[in-house]
């Protein structure tokens, strides 16, 4: 009798067993799978997000330009620059966005952002050198500069006209504000005759802050 209760129970933990190696099996399936649809969650996201810095990359190059001068031009512009307090480049673009200005329909969105905009840039060079000649200059120029032109109700409105703050959305909003942000901070650095602050390993040093116009800005010494 006991050879057949032996005989009897060596099938039932057999079933047992492969019952649990099934149970095992699917378990780990499932954990793959779950696994699999996580990492196949975050490529997307990661194929978006290079997707998007890629339009932007692609954006920035159709939008720069690169052009000869003639050896006397560019020496007049550029002392026409270093009159106004300004480097070579945004000078540039001051006289083509001028044009704009002068030759574009006066009632189009574009035209109205520009001024706004040239307002915006114009007000922190006289600001910066207000403040330069009240001997206020200190590493947090950029910042300082910005909060007593941003003291004033008609300077915010222009820089919201210029950034299109009511109408756009989250997004398309850092991405105005981006570039008129460092346009100002490098006319700011360019009135002051001061050039950005390095560490010791030669790399530029900035400063985040919250609440303010600017949420990020360059150190600066004098030159």
């Amino acid at each position: 009798m006991a050879n057949a209760t032996d005989t009897l129970e060596k099938p039932a933990g057999k079933r047992a067993g492969k019952r649990g190696k099934a149970a095992a099996a699917g378990m780990k399936k499932g954990a793959a799978k779950a696994k699999g649809a996580a990492k196949a969650d975050a490529e997307t996201t990661m194929t978006m997000a290079q997707k998007r810095k890629e339009k932007a990359r692609r954006l920035n190059e159709a939008n720069t330009m690169t052009f000869l001068l003639d050896t006397e031009v560019r020496r007049y512009v550029t002392a026409q620059a270093k009159e106004q307090g300004m480097d070579v480049a945004p000078y540039m673009q001051k006289i083509v966005e001028q044009y704009v200005l002068d030759t574009a329909p006066a009632d189009s969105d574009m035209v109205r952002r520009i001024a706004a905009k040239r307002s915006v840039l114009d007000r922190v060079v006289e600001v910066a050198k207000e403040v330069e000649a009240e001997g206020s200059f200190d590493e947090h120029f950029i910042l300082t500069v910005v909060r007593k032109a941003a003291t004033d109700a008609a300077f915010v409105a222009q820089y919201e006209t210029a950034v299109d703050a009511k109408s756009a959305d989250e997004r398309s909003l850092a991405r105005a504000k981006a570039p008129i942000n460092q346009q100002m901070g490098r006319l700011i650095k360019a009135a002051a005759g001061a050039k950005s602050k390095r560490d010791e390993n030669g790399k530029i040093m900035r400063a985040q802050v919250s609440g303010e116009m600017l949420s990020a800005y360059t150190l600066l010494e004098k030159a």
